[in-house]
């Protein structure tokens, strides 16, 4: 990168020119190449090996307006023991909560090495200030969150503010610094709103270059959510900025992720775009609720030979 960072980010004309000046992303070309990819097949020991890896990165949510503390408990038992019948079965990477359930769920992950993330920042619309959006994720840090899952603001990304959307980001991970504390920050671009690639593409590199550890798809609110093609642009914006400045970034896929099959694609899409050394949770997460249980599902079919009937695990 012959421009730095901080030249990139001293005005909003400079920020504006790099932003616009990204190659643009071929959309026909990215539908080709992640349904050619969704198409490949792995089978046996490797498959095995892919769904632990799965149940690994699976950040469990739960972001309902009915949630409870009881719910949240039951959920946070699950991510640590996903299948209480079978201790081989790797624990999931988070539990993603409300911030007024972070304290809860702290409690009942203490020591699990399950992490603790949050949503903020207005969740799921991003339409409040910058004085509550940064008191939502001080909320959820004190409370003792390990990531935030902020969400940018669309109206003023899609208006051309970068700008704002730039220092909003800022601000928000100098939060996530609060009480002494470094919580990871996820940046969710909703990409389902943002009409085209080239701006998930500018929306990804926006959001690195203000400091995000992850980019997140979508909020699981608005459809289209996490579809291949856009996971795959993500996938090619962290490995271009890891090439250009050193800085490696996380990816998490979130919504419509729904059986094994979707998630073994996500996997074969890391691979091959980004590479292995994104085959981790620390650099690869899946967002979802009802994936957990296909998971487990397949992974009982592959050990015992029969399906477990679809009550045999807890619904979330």
């Amino acid at each position: 990168m012959t421009t730095s960072l901080a030249e990139i980010a001293s005005s909003d004309a400079a920020l504006r020119a790099f932003l616009h000046g990204l190659p643009g992303v071929d959309r026909v070309g990215a539908d080709q190449r992640a349904a050619m990819l969704g198409t490949r097949s792995i089978k046996t020991t490797a498959k095995a090996q892919a769904i632990d890896l799965a149940i690994s990165m699976v950040d469990l949510t739960t972001l309902e307006g009915a949630d409870t503390p009881g719910k949240v408990r039951a959920m946070c038992a699950k991510a640590v023991r996903p299948d209480p019948a079978d201790p081989s079965v790797p624990k999931v990477a988070a539990v993603c909560v409300y911030p007024d359930l972070v304290a809860g769920a702290v409690a009942a992950l203490r020591g699990s090495g399950v992490r603790v993330a949050s949503v903020a920042t207005a969740f799921p619309s991003g339409r409040s200030s910058l004085e509550v959006k940064v008191a939502d994720t001080a909320l959820a840090v004190a409370a003792g969150a390990d990531e935030i899952d902020m969400v940018i603001d669309r109206g003023a990304f899609l208006a051309g503010d970068y700008r704002k959307v730039y220092d909003e980001i800022v601000a928000i991970k100098a939060a996530c610094a609060g009480d002494g504390r470094d919580a990871h920050l996820k940046v969710i671009l909703e990409t389902g709103e943002l009409a085209t690639y080239d701006n998930v593409r500018r929306a990804s590199w926006l959001a690195m270059l203000a400091g995000a550890d992850f980019i997140k798809t979508s909020t699981g609110k608005v459809a289209p959510a996490a579809t291949l093609p856009v996971t795959l642009v993500m996938l090619e914006a962290v490995r271009d900025f890891r090439a250009a400045t050193g800085r490696v970034v996380g990816v998490k896929p979130a919504g419509g992720i729904r059986t094994t099959k979707d998630a073994i694609k996500n996997l074969v899409l890391v691979n091959e775009t980004a590479g292995d050394d994104w085959l981790t949770p620390d650099r690869f997460r899946l967002g979802a609720s009802s994936l957990l249980n296909d998971l487990l599902m397949q992974r009982q079919k592959m050990s015992t030979g029969r399906y477990a009937g679809p009550d045999y695990f807890t619904l979330d």
